[in-house]
């Protein structure tokens, strides 16, 4: 099937010689598609970034976030009026306004598909638009990654900690009435935490917590985050389930089996368990 043009979408006298895309891609702490899902504010900062260049020297900006999992995917992140340039660098130099008027209603809702070259994330509109085309459009606004079932759960702390501030609904009532043995693995060394929730405190509870304070209250974890620092905790510590139950299940199970995992893990010996 032939490819639908982004072209087709764009409104009536469209200029690309007034635009710049922004392909915001991650900066190594935020994936932009997170910030452009929870944080109309954070957002408008992505947009307002100057770095060493003035990148952004036309009227317009034509912003989209890279999808986590396809590189060649955008979301659309809405066009932004140029209103000041200022001259420091590595900073909030520039001011800008949504122009809601030109496409809003396709904000976090259009996907475009684009294979981008090198390594410029501003570039020039009419050098790439020919190459842009529709992915699709979805009925609701994107609002984050969908609750992927509790044996598929794979994600690092940055991701839950957007999941947690937009108390995404198919995420609490999938986890908040189960309780459940889990581990945080750093993916840079490869060493564990086995943790569990149990008593009135369901898995979302006890997660929501860890996106809330980063540890815990794990004193492992702690001393981790100490050494470490909160951008490489964010971006390496990952989550997942290890086993589930109802909320019916007795505690004295749920924490036999924490001993089994930590045991089998060497969460003790080779991680961050004190215990």
């Amino acid at each position: 099937m032939e490819a639908i043009p982004l072209t087709s979408l764009l409104p009536e006298g469209f200029d690309p010689r007034q635009y710049k895309v922004h392909f915001a891609v991650w900066n190594q702490i935020r994936h932009p598609i997170d910030v452009l899902a929870t944080d109309h504010e954070e957002w408008q900062g992505w947009n307002s970034w100057r770095s060493v260049k003035n990148d952004f020297n036309r009227e317009f900006i034509f912003s989209m976030a890279q999808d986590k999992h396809d590189a060649t995917l955008w979301l659309f992140g809405g066009i932004w009026e140029v209103l000041e340039r200022g001259p420091e660098q590595q900073a909030h130099s520039y001011t800008v306004t949504l122009r809601e008027e030109l496409m809003g209603p396709f904000i976090r809702r259009l996907w475009v598909r684009h294979r981008r070259s090198g390594r410029n994330i501003r570039q020039k509109m009419e050098s790439v638009l020919p190459a842009m085309t529709v992915s699709s459009i979805l009925e609701e606004s994107f609002a984050g990654d969908p609750f992927p079932g509790h044996d598929r759960i794979n994600h690092s702390l940055a991701d839950l900690q957007a999941v947690v501030s937009q108390a995404r609904a198919d995420w609490r009532i999938a986890l908040e009435s189960m309780k459940g043995v889990y581990v945080i693995h750093d993916k840079e060394t490869g060493q564990r935490y086995v943790g569990s929730a149990y008593g009135d405190m369901g898995i979302w509870q006890r997660w929501t917590t860890y996106a809330e304070t980063l540890h815990g209250g794990n004193a492992g974890l702690k001393s981790l985050l100490d050494k470490m620092g909160d951008e490489y905790y964010r971006t390496n510590m990952r989550f997942a389930l290890l086993e589930y139950w109802s909320m019916r299940t007795d505690d004295s199970h749920v924490l036999e089996r924490e001993a089994y995992w930590k045991d089998v893990l060497h969460a003790r010996s080779l991680g961050h368990n004190r215990n």
